[in-house]
């Protein structure tokens, strides 16, 4: 009898959960995850997770001391709340969790490896090796910079919001262990500028992964390959073999329902005997190529705008359930100031575009998969990532 996808993708690729939300992950037992400030902003809005909220802003409104301000506890209860979900995550799988740096350190290779530094000596306070952590870090020339320190002080980094070669090959080049291409991000690029439909074997997306897994395989690179940002199980498929893939609940549910053949079609063998340029790069080099890939350029810029908006709106978050808590008011959901700050242009629906933040999240939220949010699916949704978890 043939196995379903899921199973089958789990025999030539490691499938890492996207997600923040632990049930989730018990659920689909992958080997590492991967969560961020707008998968944790939704997973800490749920009953399930409030106490873990509570007691982490508490905790840094404790140890930051009577002469903090508001912005220093919440940025403490940040990194706190980040370790604190990594280390119940950690409990699940068995190998690795990634936790992102600040996107708005993306540009301060200093601030960088500070954030970096810091948030290995957290989970280490608590017992956790840094061999388990992966530091996730926007794959700017400064942020690779930053991951290179790192490495070499055995600190692990997964470099993400990743578009064209010229950053995989930087990664490469400095020892990352991992890098996260965005493969529906790039396609969601291309589908606009074109204003065409791609099939999953002609999917830019796709395509882009491909040619840094074939470059990395044919020139021996270590750096491992993780796909991102799905849109589809089409893509998912089309990248078979993929040292890993980070895929949200909803495609992993669609995976594992799906019972067909998936034949590999990616193979370090292969890689290996294709006729592939080798290119070295400095930073003009980089500069240059960045430069003339408009998408690259574009989605990079986009991507950091929205992982920082992200993190903006889990402080506000945070910062009105401490005051809450300081009053000894019930601790609520904020749908509605969420909905307001997304919804840029006030027509009454979030786009992809004005989400900006992470796919799992939007793809949860958006429970009609009409590419839109209503302030009804806002409102009654914040939990969809757990029901996907308990169907």
């Amino acid at each position: 009898m043939t196995k379903n996808l899921l199973e089958q993708l789990r025999e030539m690729t490691v499938v890492v959960a996207d997600t923040g939300d632990i049930q989730a992950i018990e659920k689909f037992t992958p080997r590492d995850a991967t969560t961020n400030p707008s998968l944790i902003t939704a997973a800490a809005q749920m009953p399930d997770y409030q106490e873990i909220v509570d007691e982490t802003l508490l905790e840094a409104k404790k140890d930051a001391g009577s002469g903090a301000t508001e912005a220093q506890i919440v940025s403490l209860a940040f990194d706190r709340l980040a370790v604190s979900f990594g280390k119940k995550i950690l409990a699940i799988v068995p190998k690795r969790v990634s936790t992102e740096v600040d996107a708005r350190l993306s540009y301060d290779t200093e601030a960088s490896i500070a954030k970096g530094r810091y948030l290995i000596s957290e989970y280490e306070k608590v017992g956790i090796s840094r061999d388990r952590i992966l530091i996730k870090i926007a794959s700017t020339w400064e942020g690779i910079k930053a991951a290179e320190i790192l490495e070499k002080e055995g600190i692990h980094c997964n470099l993400t919001l990743l578009f064209g070669l010229h950053q995989a090959i930087a990664c490469a080049e400095v020892g990352a262990t991992l890098i996260s291409p965005f493969v529906g991000r790039i396609l969601d690029w291309y589908k606009k500028d074109s204003g065409r439909d791609y099939t999953p074997s002609e999917d830019p997306g796709v395509l882009s992964v491909t040619q840094i897994y074939n470059y990395y395989k044919k020139f021996g690179y270590k750096t491992e390959v993780m796909g991102a940002s799905f849109r589809n199980i089409g893509e998912i498929v089309e990248l078979a073999g993929c040292d890993l893939l980070t895929i949200s609940p909803n495609l992993l549910t669609q995976l594992q329902e799906t019972v067909e053949e998936l034949p590999r079609k990616l193979d370090p063998a292969k890689a290996a005997t294709m006729e592939i340029e080798k290119l070295t790069l400095d930073k003009a080099t980089f500069d240059q190529m960045h430069a003339a890939d408009r998408m690259a350029s574009e989605k990079l810029n986009e991507g950091i705008k929205g992982f920082s908006k992200a993190l903006e709106m889990l402080e506000s978050l945070l910062a009105s359930r401490l005051a809450r808590l300081e009053s000894g008011a019930k601790v609520g959901t904020a749908a509605a100031e969420i909905f307001q700050s997304y919804d840029l242009d006030g027509d009454g629906f979030i786009t992809r575009e004005e989400w900006m933040g992470t796919d799992a999240v939007f793809d949860a939220l958006d429970r009609d998969r009409d590419g839109k949010i209503t302030p009804v699916e806002m409102g009654t949704g914040l939990g969809a990532i757990l029901q996907m978890a308990t169907v």
